[in-house]
């Protein structure tokens, strides 16, 4: 009888194994990235997929390919991983620390300049009022992927890139133009929106919207117009000093360009036309399960960061 339940208790303590390591290689780009992750070789990274493949039977990373693909089994498996794992250390939680501490690891995910300025600071004070987490920020130019679940929270500026996330607007924002006022002496202020046209614009190569087009006005009458310029760039502290230095005109986040401006460096230009909004969201996995050190964390940064960008949400 002894034999008969080792094989099932075996296959069982893997099984939670199995999901801890597929959803490391779910969230890499490529093996190698996962077995620095892991700290695995990548012939043991290698090896041990195929025996998870093996044992379900089925191919769940398409091989061949320079950077790490999923097949749509790969993407089924990987899809639950994350709620099934967190239910398991909530519970863990529960049954081991009576104390009410928040335990476990925490990934957020923001873009460079946000992440550096405001989101790092802030997770420093939750980290530090809470000892038992490991938090950990990815910062990032490029855009966020919601199929492939990187992180717990993402802090994300617009609106957000699939409407199947929960959202949690964190703060009020806008994109605003601006320039410096040494630019503006050469060339003149804009006094249309057309007019930026004519002008030289830096633009922010970000995410992968069509980033040459400016948008302005609101719902019942939107405008836009598309920009050129001779330099562009995906990362926006060199666009600001582009800016600062009047080589162009720029369109960043108030949250961002705020300083520059009540320092009399930048000039907001076509103050009279209204932007869009451009509001700062946290955004998590609508998967009916957050775990409550997630949701403290969501609610520090709610608290916390209007006060740090200015203004109130």
């Amino acid at each position: 009888m002894a034999e008969r339940l080792a094989g099932p208790e075996a296959r069982m303590k893997m099984s939670v194994d199995d999901l801890k390591f597929f959803q490391v290689v779910a969230a890499s780009e490529t093996l190698t990235a996962a077995s620095r992750q892991l700290g695995w070789s990548l012939p043991v990274v290698s090896k041990r997929l195929s025996a998870l493949e093996g044992r379900l039977d089925v191919r769940l990373v398409q091989r061949g390919t320079r950077r790490l693909v999923l097949t749509s089994e790969g993407s089924l498996y990987a899809s639950g991983l994350d709620s099934i794992l967190d239910r398991l250390r909530e519970l863990e939680e529960l049954v081991t620390d009576r104390s009410g501490e928040l335990r476990g690891s925490l990934v957020v995910q923001a873009t460079l300049g946000l992440g550096r300025a405001h989101v790092a600071p802030l997770l420093a004070e939750f980290a530090a009022s809470h000892p038992q987490l490991q938090v950990q920020l990815h910062t990032s130019a490029l855009p966020l992927r919601p199929h492939r679940r990187t992180f717990d929270v993402a802090v994300h500026v617009g609106s957000p890139p699939d409407s199947s996330l929960r959202m949690r607007r964190l703060a009020e924002n806008r994109r605003v133009p601006c320039a410096a006022p040494s630019y503006l002496e050469r060339h003149g202020a804009p006094t249309r929106v057309e007019d930026l046209a004519r002008h030289d614009c830096i633009v922010l190569r970000e995410n992968e919207a069509d980033y040459a087009l400016w948008r302005f006005g609101d719902l019942s009458d939107p405008r836009h117009v598309r920009v050129r310029g001779p330099l562009s760039s995906n990362d926006g502290d060199v666009v600001t000093q582009w800016a600062l230095e009047g080589r162009g005109v720029i369109m960043r986040s108030e949250w961002h360009v705020r300083p520059h401006v009540e320092r009399g460096e930048l000039v907001r230009v076509l103050p009279h036309i209204p932007t869009p909004a451009a509001d700062i969201y946290a955004l998590l996995e609508d998967d009916g399960h957050v775990p409550r050190r997630v949701t403290e964390l969501i609610e520090h940064l709610a608290a916390r960061m209007p006060g740090r960008l200015g203004r109130s949400a």
